[in-house]
């Protein structure tokens, strides 16, 4: 029997079919071997050696896989393709008490027949630049968390937490917060000339004035404008058209496709992490079984392959005629700090089309992976073609512009659209240069600058990529980690830094200035990225960065012997319901909230947006038999429970009631509009009743 190590259980059927029942697939579930939780593990003494155990939850699994690998005929490491998966590859190695030489180490960039047999029949030696490159990164973090966590914990609240990148990544939140906070609207005016040729209207704006670009910023400066050009001909400058063109997209790589799945499918991160893992991995397909239908989802690439480009190629002759492929292949240029490790995201195989799928795969699944087709193969095709016109007209010492652009030629387009694309048209009538327009009426627009929009998940990780701070594997669990520290929370899509998230930052920028600084956290990560191509030991990058680290440590902890003074909690004038006491706000999770100030004598609390007549209707658990109470949602929304809850989790929008429908039978609801009105009706499907 053949052992073949590999990472998530969710890909291990979908393996085992491709290589048959010679091979035994042993998921290891992520790391088999790490840090210890309890203790720090890194030997400054000895060129920061870290001490590594058997992660304690996994020692039983680590007994099964040494008494198999004893009597395997081979062994493969097929965990991930990154250095997270080169690292955990050498740990099961290191268990297995194999050469460090042994030539065991195979991965799959995706999971096909073709590539997984080609993969296992071309193992290769461990790669140590890897890991070394994943152990600098590791200690690292270990360093600033281990170290920073107590200190914040000590100085501000029990229990909280820093990071390397976290931390700077919650500075990018606090700071735009308070640059929303401080902003000062600037007034300027717009101004428009509505003109016409032989009765065909169109727009024009005013752009200069004595050829300097015009900024117009009050009334008495717009009505100015508005004077001079009271009898001014208006006279056609200079007409230009041209054949414009529009480059496709690049094919997904991590952080864009994260990103259109949070702002066009509305995804949340981490519902996106898991459908993106899946679909790498291997989703049920209605009569084929467990198919992978992506390449690996984590990779800051935008390469194909050759056999993927003649792959697109054979589907765009096929599907769309010759004039839809350029003749040559696109290729797109990745970021200068891109590891260029894998491929860009893409489909596996093309006959899986999202027509092919529709139906025979979750609805989630197949969302995402539409876009990554449709992305993928637009990327291949050829560019859109626009009749674009420009035409400058002058009146006086003032020059208006209008501008507009027709589809000649879809091009991409035709799979793929972006904003940019659905805009087009020209509204302009034939005009030639030296021709003077007609003036049908001059318009003057207030306006005020507006402040920087909150962050969302998709624009912190676009921000991150920009910055250069993370790593493709890391975006979303740093963003994650943020909201579930308590740091950030989201108010509708926005991501709103709390209270306690401004505290940590504030006192992270005044001692902590490397951490929090994006510049510094980008050369890091360049540095971690160099020593995976040798260019450095990643002992020499730990040592450079812990000899500021420690004297920060230091400075920190003498000039703040005492915890950081917290301000007082803003009174309410709101009466406990339960002692009589005063209320007084408080920061959680969600928000603001209402606490007795009586705590912790009296623990009562109150959601801010709870109505003041609250439903205080009763009724009859129909999986118990229990009462069932209004509750109200952190966020204040009204919905039913049993109150046997955690014995019995019942919950239901509606109340359910004793009496039974006099039409079909069923239990009847209590339905409450959201001024608290109840209508009573059934809610038995093909059931109409309503009570009188």
């Amino acid at each position: 029997m053949k052992l073949v190590f590999i990472e998530g259980p969710g890909k291990k059927d979908t393996i085992a079919k491709y290589l048959g029942s010679d091979y035994l697939i042993c998921p290891t579930k992520g790391h088999v071997r790490d840090l210890p939780a309890k203790s720090f593990a890194i030997d400054f003494n000895n060129n920061f050696e870290p001490t590594y155990e058997i992660i304690p939850e996994k020692k039983a699994l680590v007994a099964d896989f040494k008494k198999k690998a004893k009597e395997a005929e081979a062994i493969y490491l097929a965990t991930d393709p990154d250095r997270e998966g080169e690292a955990m590859a050498w740990h099961i190695a290191t268990i297995l008490g194999l050469d460090e030489n042994a030539v065991v180490r195979t991965a799959f960039n995706e999971i096909s027949k073709k590539a997984v047999n080609e993969s296992i029949a071309n193992p290769k030696p461990l790669n140590y630049n890897l890991i070394n490159a994943q152990q600098g990164r590791r200690v690292l973090d270990r360093i600033v968390g281990y170290e920073l966590s107590p200190l914040l914990s000590k100085k501000i609240r029990s229990k909280l937490s820093a990071g390397r990148v976290q931390s700077v990544t919650l500075k990018l939140v606090v700071d735009r917060e308070r640059a929303i906070q401080n902003f000062v609207p600037v007034e300027y005016w717009n101004i428009t000339a509505n003109l016409s040729k032989n009765g065909e209207k169109f727009k024009s704006d005013l752009t200069h004035y004595q050829g300097k670009k015009i900024e117009i910023p009050n009334k008495d400066s717009a009505d100015k404008v508005l004077v001079d050009l009271q009898d001014a001909e208006f006279k056609v400058e200079s007409v230009k058209r041209q054949i414009t063109y529009s480059k496709p997209l690049a094919p997904y790589i991590t952080s864009t496709l994260q990103q259109d799945a949070v702002s066009k499918l509305k995804m949340t991160l981490n519902s996106y992490t898991k459908c993106a893992q899946s679909l790498y991995e291997g989703v049920m397909v209605e009569g084929e079984g467990k198919t992978a239908l992506v390449t690996y989802i984590r990779t800051d690439s935008t390469r194909v392959s050759t056999d993927a480009q003649f792959m697109a190629r054979d589907y765009i002759l096929e599907n769309f005629g010759k004039e839809y492929h350029p003749g040559k292949f696109n290729e797109f240029a990745s970021k200068e700090s891109a590891q260029d490790a894998h491929e860009a995201i893409r489909p596996i195989n093309l006959k899986y089309t999202p027509e092919y799928l529709k139906g025979k795969i979750d609805e989630q699944y197949l969302k995402l992976y539409t876009l990554v087709f449709k992305r993928f193969v637009a990327s291949q095709m050829s560019y859109a073609q626009y009749d674009s016109l420009t035409v400058d007209i002058t009146a006086n010492d003032y020059k208006f512009r209008s501008g507009g652009k027709a589809l000649i030629f879809d091009g991409y387009t035709r799979v793929y659209k972006v904003q940019e694309d659905e805009k087009n048209g020209i509204n302009i009538p034939a005009l030639n240069e030296g021709e003077i327009v007609k003036k049908e009426e001059i318009l003057s627009e207030q306006k005020f600058t507006k402040p920087p929009v909150r962050f969302t998940e998709a624009s912190l990780v676009k921000e991150m990529e920009v910055q250069g701070i993370g790593r493709p594997s890391t975006y979303a669990a740093t963003v994650m980690t943020l909201m579930n520290r308590e740091y950030v929370v989201q108010e509708k899509k926005a991501l709103v830094p709390t209270e306690l998230g401004m505290m940590v930052t504030d006192y992270l920028d005044d001692y902590f200035k490397d951490i929090m600084d994006l510049k510094f956290t980008a050369e890091m990560e360049k540095k971690l990225d160099d020593v995976e191509l040798g260019k450095y030991k990643w002992q020499d990058i730990v040592a450079s960065f812990y000899t500021g680290f420690k004297e920060n440590m230091q400075y920190a902890s003498t000039q703040m012997g005492v915890s950081m003074p917290k301000a007082p909690p803003e009174p309410s004038d709101v009466k406990c319901d339960k002692c009589g006491s005063m209320m007084v706000y408080r920061e959680g999770k969600f928000g603001k909230f209402l606490a007795c100030s009586n705590y912790p004598t009296c623990k009562n609390t109150k959601n801010l947006n709870e109505p003041e007549n609250k439903v205080e209707d009763k009724g009859l658990c129909p999986k118990c038999g229990g009462v069932v109470s209004a509750k109200y949602s952190k966020r204040g929304k009204l919905f039913f429970g049993c109150d046997n809850y955690p014995k019995c989790d019942y919950i239901s929008w509606d109340l359910p009631l004793k009496e039974k429908c006099p039409k079909c039978g069923e239990g009847l609801f209590k339905k409450f509009n959201a001024k608290g009105v109840a209508t009573v009706v059934c809610n038995a499907k093909g059931c109409t009743y309503v009570q009188n």
